[in-house]
């Protein structure tokens, strides 16, 4: 299958094109270069042809002769979202309803979406799946719920749109993220030896490494069209719905002799456990591979490869927020994220 991945040189996207370059599939990628600086480890045998291009500028005829589109290229992280929320919108949901009308119009037949659990927002009582309703915080969130609600009335005979509402992401990558919570937790430990959390960490989060998200890809692109026909899909475990201060206790045990500590703010609102049944029973080979705690261990194996030290941790080749401000006041953005040169 000719399979055209965006957001290849991303966190995700790094991770997903070699795997599906394993499975045989012929894979184009597309990336406009924002995290071109934030290589931390080599970590790959094989990567994939990439357009260097912005989302918003594809045309029909870079679709053509593609069999599946895999969209992961949005502006990714809430802080970054409250910094820019019109660009936000202008990108993630205008840009990725006009990707899915570009796919459509190409001959595209099927469509994964890179949706969120962070659609969820607050959430209590019992586990949410498919059917609930949303409630999303964040522009970011708001986006994603924006994508679904204008690609699902495309869906017909000749294009199929899947949606994946994946958990938080967790685990190693070379396009290293440290703005997630996982990751960010063990960077802390690993560079200053102690977890000094503000928030008493009670809010509920679902995690899921990134391999099992990219396994999650793999097997809708190998579904029959019927079992992933306009559907949405939860994708993590429901054993990982995690408190945060778990995850920490997670990274504690495996970042040994670091100091763990906890406040008593409530900090961030979002709070919500996801059910994720759905997934398991209707898309065969689907499992998850990794829990937080070897997901930790993983991370421990690369920081002491690597020596990472404090300054790669907190600069900002790993943190999207600090690479999108250093390039926007180098003028090297503009207001609108496009490249000046």
């Amino acid at each position: 299958m000719k399979v055209l991945v965006t957001g290849t040189e991303g966190y995700l996207g790094s991770l997903l094109a070699p795997e599906l370059l394993r499975a045989g599939h012929d894979v184009i990628g597309v990336d406009t270069g924002y995290y071109k600086f934030g290589w931390l480890y080599r970590g790959t045998d094989r990567t994939a042809l990439t357009l260097d291009k912005d989302l918003r500028n594809l045309t029909v005829e870079d679709l053509a002769g593609v069999d599946a589109v895999v969209h992961m290229a949005e502006l990714s992280n809430d802080p970054l979202g409250a910094l820019a929320p019109d660009v936000t919108y202008k990108v993630n949901h205008q840009g990725s309803v006009r990707l899915a009308t570009l796919a459509k119009q190409a001959g595209v037949e099927r469509f994964i979406y890179m949706s969120s659990c962070s659609v969820y927002g607050v959430a209590t009582g019992e586990d949410v799946t498919e059917r609930s309703g949303v409630n999303p915080q964040t522009p970011y969130a708001e986006c994603k719920v924006l994508v679904e609600r204008d690609v699902m009335p495309m869906a017909d005979d000749t294009f199929s749109p899947t949606f994946l509402r994946n958990a938080t992401a967790y685990g190693a990558s070379p396009r290293m993220r440290f703005d997630i919570v996982l990751n960010n937790l063990s960077g802390v430990a690993w560079t200053t030896g102690e977890i000094a959390m503000t928030s008493d960490g009670t809010p509920w989060r679902p995690l899921v490494h990134g391999l099992d998200i990219a396994k999650a890809i793999k097997c809708v692109l190998a579904a029959p069209r019927d079992a992933v026909h306009n559907q949405v899909f939860n994708v993590g475990d429901s054993s990982q719905n995690y408190q945060v201060k778990e995850i920490a206790d997670a990274v504690a045990t495996v970042f040994t002799g670091c100091k763990l500590s906890f406040g008593d703010s409530g900090g961030d609102n979002r709070s919500y456990r996801v059910n994720f049944d759905k997934i398991h029973a209707e898309l065969p080979g689907f499992s998850c591979d990794w829990n937080a705690l070897r997901g930790a261990q993983q991370l421990y194996d690369v920081f002491s490869r690597i020596d990472l030290d404090e300054a790669t941790f907190t600069g900002r080749g790993h943190t999207r927020l600090k690479q999108l401000q250093y390039l926007i006041a180098t003028k090297q953005l503009d207001a609108d994220l496009f490249w000046t040169y």
